[in-house]
């Protein structure tokens, strides 16, 4: 079975978004995100890396068992995994020789997120996909995104880091490009045996040039790793739809996904008890499977490395 074949059939899979911001579970010296996804919490309240990066040096989550996690997903009828190595914080949570802004030598876990999970889902015979920002890092002084305004989470956040990095007008993505972004997905790509996919995200600083180069980096690595078109300029494998859109009607001819959340955020926020209850959770499936699409549904574990219980209850139970 080829890639596209492998796609199309398994129909059902886990994305997980786990990174510093777990740490943050949505809240910053005394406020909250209130509906905002809390991935986004460095942006929303526009946290300084001097005081960002402290949260390295606390993340050491005793309770991070990707076996566990793994299993879980085995046990909902899911067929894969799609990680995030590096979300837009542009923290990795994998061992980068690019960045040391990484999981193994920023923090006190010193442990490998991505191999941990990668053995797991071998052991399980599921397969592991990563989620890359490849055109946001907020890290990077010249990370993508100052081509946009405050446009992001209902206009209340911008797309790059404009407080540490103010000047919007000298940024040049192309040097972010060459020095962490195509080295990085290297390193994914060689690091960790082979990828399904590679779920890219954002791209609105990337050009069509950039693009193309990233598209053939993956796939002179790893020809049979789909890549989604959240790439960029009209690339892709196959087509990620907005986030929790469902369509209406079957998309003909099209390789399709829909991601969506358990409850209303991709990153984990203590206070965000908006679950949805099993029936959802097969209606929307079985609602996207008969039209041909893909149903990736997230899960944020916390800061100690957990899967909120409500989640898994719920997966398990939404099984069919």
């Amino acid at each position: 079975m080829n890639s596209k074949e492998w796609f199309k059939d398994a129909k059902y899979g886990m994305m997980i978004h786990w990174g510093l911001y777990s740490l943050l579970a949505g809240e910053w010296q005394g406020r909250r995100m209130g509906s905002l996804i809390g991935e986004w919490a460095q942006q929303y309240f526009r946290i300084p890396l001097s005081e960002y990066t402290k949260l390295a040096g606390a993340f050491d989550p005793v309770y991070f068992d990707a076996e566990e996690w793994v299993r879980l997903a085995a046990n909902a009828g899911m067929k894969y995994v799609v990680f995030t190595s590096k979300h837009h914080d542009g923290f990795a949570m994998f061992k980068s020789e690019v960045c040391g802004y990484n999981v193994c030598d920023a923090t006190p876990f010193k442990r490998d997120v991505v191999e941990e999970l990668a053995f797991a889902c071998k052991k399980y015979g599921l397969r592991l996909g990563l989620y890359y920002s490849q055109d946001l890092d907020w890290a990077h002084p010249h990370g993508g995104g100052y081509t946009a305004g405050k446009t992001w989470c209902g206009s209340e956040a911008y797309l790059v880091n404009n407080w540490d990095f103010p000047d919007d007008a000298h940024k040049d993505y192309s040097i972010c490009f060459e020095e962490k972004i195509k080295p990085q997905v290297k390193e994914i790509l060689t690091k960790y045996g082979d990828l399904c996919l590679i779920w890219f995200d954002v791209p609105v600083t990337i050009n069509p040039d950039q693009t193309d180069e990233l598209f053939r980096l993956v796939k002179s690595y790893q020809p049979d790793c789909l890549i989604n078109s959240r790439i960029g300029n009209g690339y892709g494998d196959y087509v990620s739809a907005e986030d929790n859109e469902i369509p209406q009607d079957a998309k003909e001819g099209m390789l399709f996904e829909t991601p969506c959340t358990i409850n209303d955020t991709w990153g984990y926020k203590s206070y965000d008890n908006n679950w949805k209850t099993p029936e959802e959770i097969r209606r929307l499936r079985h609602h996207l499977n008969e039209r041909g699409m893909n149903y990736l549904l997230n899960v944020g574990p916390d800061y100690l490395g957990r899967i909120p219980g409500p989640s898994a209850e719920v997966l398990l139970k939404a099984a069919d």
